[in-house]
């Protein structure tokens, strides 16, 4: 597998292309993406779990039921969610794209990611689709990922190439997220295409598999959005021997699939509301896989924590504290931690006890942008990551006038 350039477009039949439509008052923000394949593509999406979903997602879903799509359609700066008349403006957005593209309605995923409950106005929408259309290219995917931006301070977007039966396939994405983050199912909106062939009910099948060591483990905030979606297109322009059946073939793409996943999880958590630092959770030895997760993520989501980590305090009791009120089955008084980055590494925490630690070493090493926590059992195999941020003052600026 090799990392690549192109985004959304590196595999081969996508174009895509953002601009600024006028739903932001900023002109110098894009608000407005367009996502096409050349042909129609199998299609696979996960949604947010919240009870409150954006009206996009109802439609999304019905689009998708039998499996295929071949574009995607976004728009920032208004979730589009607790709308009277949410579901018209979503299926409208999927009119003009058929009207603009000739692809029909029925094959778009519609996504909006903003604030929630404020009426969207279809109409600059609707005046900026020529443009939108007209501008679809294969090196868009930088335009794209701009325009679905919200509190984001950096584009995310990422691809990687890998082969199955001797064809060269590409897999690219792009994501947005930077707060309201703490997923049941993924994270914000994310938008995948590969040109592997593979059928639906397996590119299913590995994106459900993929969000629970991904999407599932982000948390910036705590606060699950109502816009979360994932999706995936894959129109089979590679030509590989179809991928119809778990073997090899299905191993080689889903590793491909984490690669693009793991990667954005890991922007949308440094690209944190007001963040300074990536934390990234680590759990080795826990019961299984499942006590695994549940550990890594309980750490990761500890406001208590995430502040120490701010303030480059190597307070390793909120990580145990954070274990022992997870729920999962554990051993607390053999668990080993230490912190590291790029500065060194250091071990506070041998068998549920502290050990005695240089302050001013953990000092420097948590003072780096990039921290890793190790949580280490002797109790199984269980493995997991997560991925958060630190807590910092500008996270409580940023939402304390975010809707004005």
């Amino acid at each position: 597998m090799e990392q690549i350039k192109g985004g959304v477009c590196a595999a081969k039949g996508f174009k895509a292309f953002g601009i600024h439509a006028g739903i932001r008052k900023n002109k110098d923000k894009k608000d407005l993406a367009l996502i096409v394949s050349e042909t129609k593509a199998t299609a696979a999406a996960t949604y947010t779990q919240n009870l409150v979903k954006g009206a996009p997602l109802y439609v999304t879903k019905e689009n998708l039921k039998d499996g295929y799509g071949q574009a995607i359609i976004c728009n920032s700066g208004n979730a589009n969610t607790c709308n009277a008349n949410g579901i018209e403006i979503a299926e409208a957005m999927c009119d003009l794209v058929e009207k603009h593209t000739g692809i029909p309605k029925t094959d778009v995923v519609v996504a909006s990611t903003g604030v929630i409950g404020q009426p969207l106005d279809i109409t600059p929408i609707k005046n900026a689709m020529t443009d939108l259309a007209s501008g679809l290219n294969y090196d868009g995917s930088n335009d794209a990922a701009e325009a679905i931006m919200t509190t984001d301070a950096k584009k995310k977007e990422i691809a990687f190439s890998f082969e199955i039966g001797g064809k060269l396939c590409k897999i690219g994405g792009i994501a947005k997220g930077s707060g309201m983050i703490h997923p049941n199912m993924a994270t914000m909106l994310v938008f995948v295409t590969t040109d592997a062939s593979i059928t639906p009910k397996m590119l299913q099948k590995a994106l459900s598999a993929d969000i629970l060591d991904s999407f599932n483990m982000i948390s910036i905030d705590g606060d699950t959005s109502t816009n979360d979606m994932v999706s995936v297109l894959a129109n089979g322009m590679a030509e590989n021997p179809i991928i119809d059946t778990v073997g090899e073939d299905f191993d080689t793409f889903c590793k491909a699939l984490s690669a693009v996943t793991t990667y954005l999880c890991r922007q949308i958590a440094k690209d944190g509301e007001g963040a300074t630092k990536l934390l990234e959770s680590r759990v080795h030895g826990a019961v299984d896989k499942e006590n695994a997760r549940i550990i890594a993520k309980s750490v990761i989501c500890s406001s208590l924590f995430k502040a120490a980590m701010f303030g480059a305090d190597a307070n390793w009791g909120r990580i145990l504290c954070a274990i022992g009120y997870s729920g999962a089955k554990c051993d607390i008084n053999a668990v080993d931690v230490s912190l590291s980055s790029v500065a060194g590494k250091i071990d506070v925490c041998k068998n549920g006890s502290g050990v005695d630690f240089d302050e001013d070493e953990a000092k420097k090493i948590l003072t780096e942008d990039e921290i890793i926590i190790d949580i280490t059992f002797h109790e199984g195999n269980g493995e997991a990551k997560s991925w958060g941020c630190d807590l910092t003052y500008d996270y409580v600026k940023i939402n304390g006038d975010y809707r004005t």
